[in-house]
């Protein structure tokens, strides 16, 4: 049996290689991939949610995107909605709110609109 004890033994530490975290995904049949849940999670995405593809040095690149562009987000607020509703059922009973006979009467109640408070 070999006497460890007079011997030196060297121990080194397997080298390490650090790479970045790279992600992959299966492209499934009829062309489907799944996007990890970290990165909808980082980008907002949900189900149903549109996405723009294009080809970029032969890179397939996904670009989240909105039916409806920024700049006419705020008509589908809740509280635009709401009015939008309420105007519709004014209208469905026949309402027709103030008429105005003239351009210097419609600022007219504009002005007193403001100066009320409204």
């Amino acid at each position: 049996m070999p006497n460890f004890h007079d011997q030196t033994f060297f121990c080194m530490a397997a080298r390490t290689r650090h790479r970045p975290h790279i992600v992959t995904s299966t492209l499934r049949a009829r062309g489907t991939i799944t996007i990890p849940q970290d990165v909808r999670d980082k980008l907002d995405l949900a189900e149903g949610d549109q996405l723009i593809v294009t080809v970029e040095d032969d890179r397939i690149v996904l670009t989240p995107t909105s039916l409806i562009p920024d700049d006419q987000a705020w008509f589908w607020t809740p509280e635009w909605q709401a009015m939008e509703a309420e105007v519709d059922e004014s209208r469905a009973t026949g309402e027709r709110g103030t008429v105005f006979t003239s351009g210097d009467e419609f600022l007219a109640f504009l002005d007193a609109d403001v100066t009320d408070g409204h």
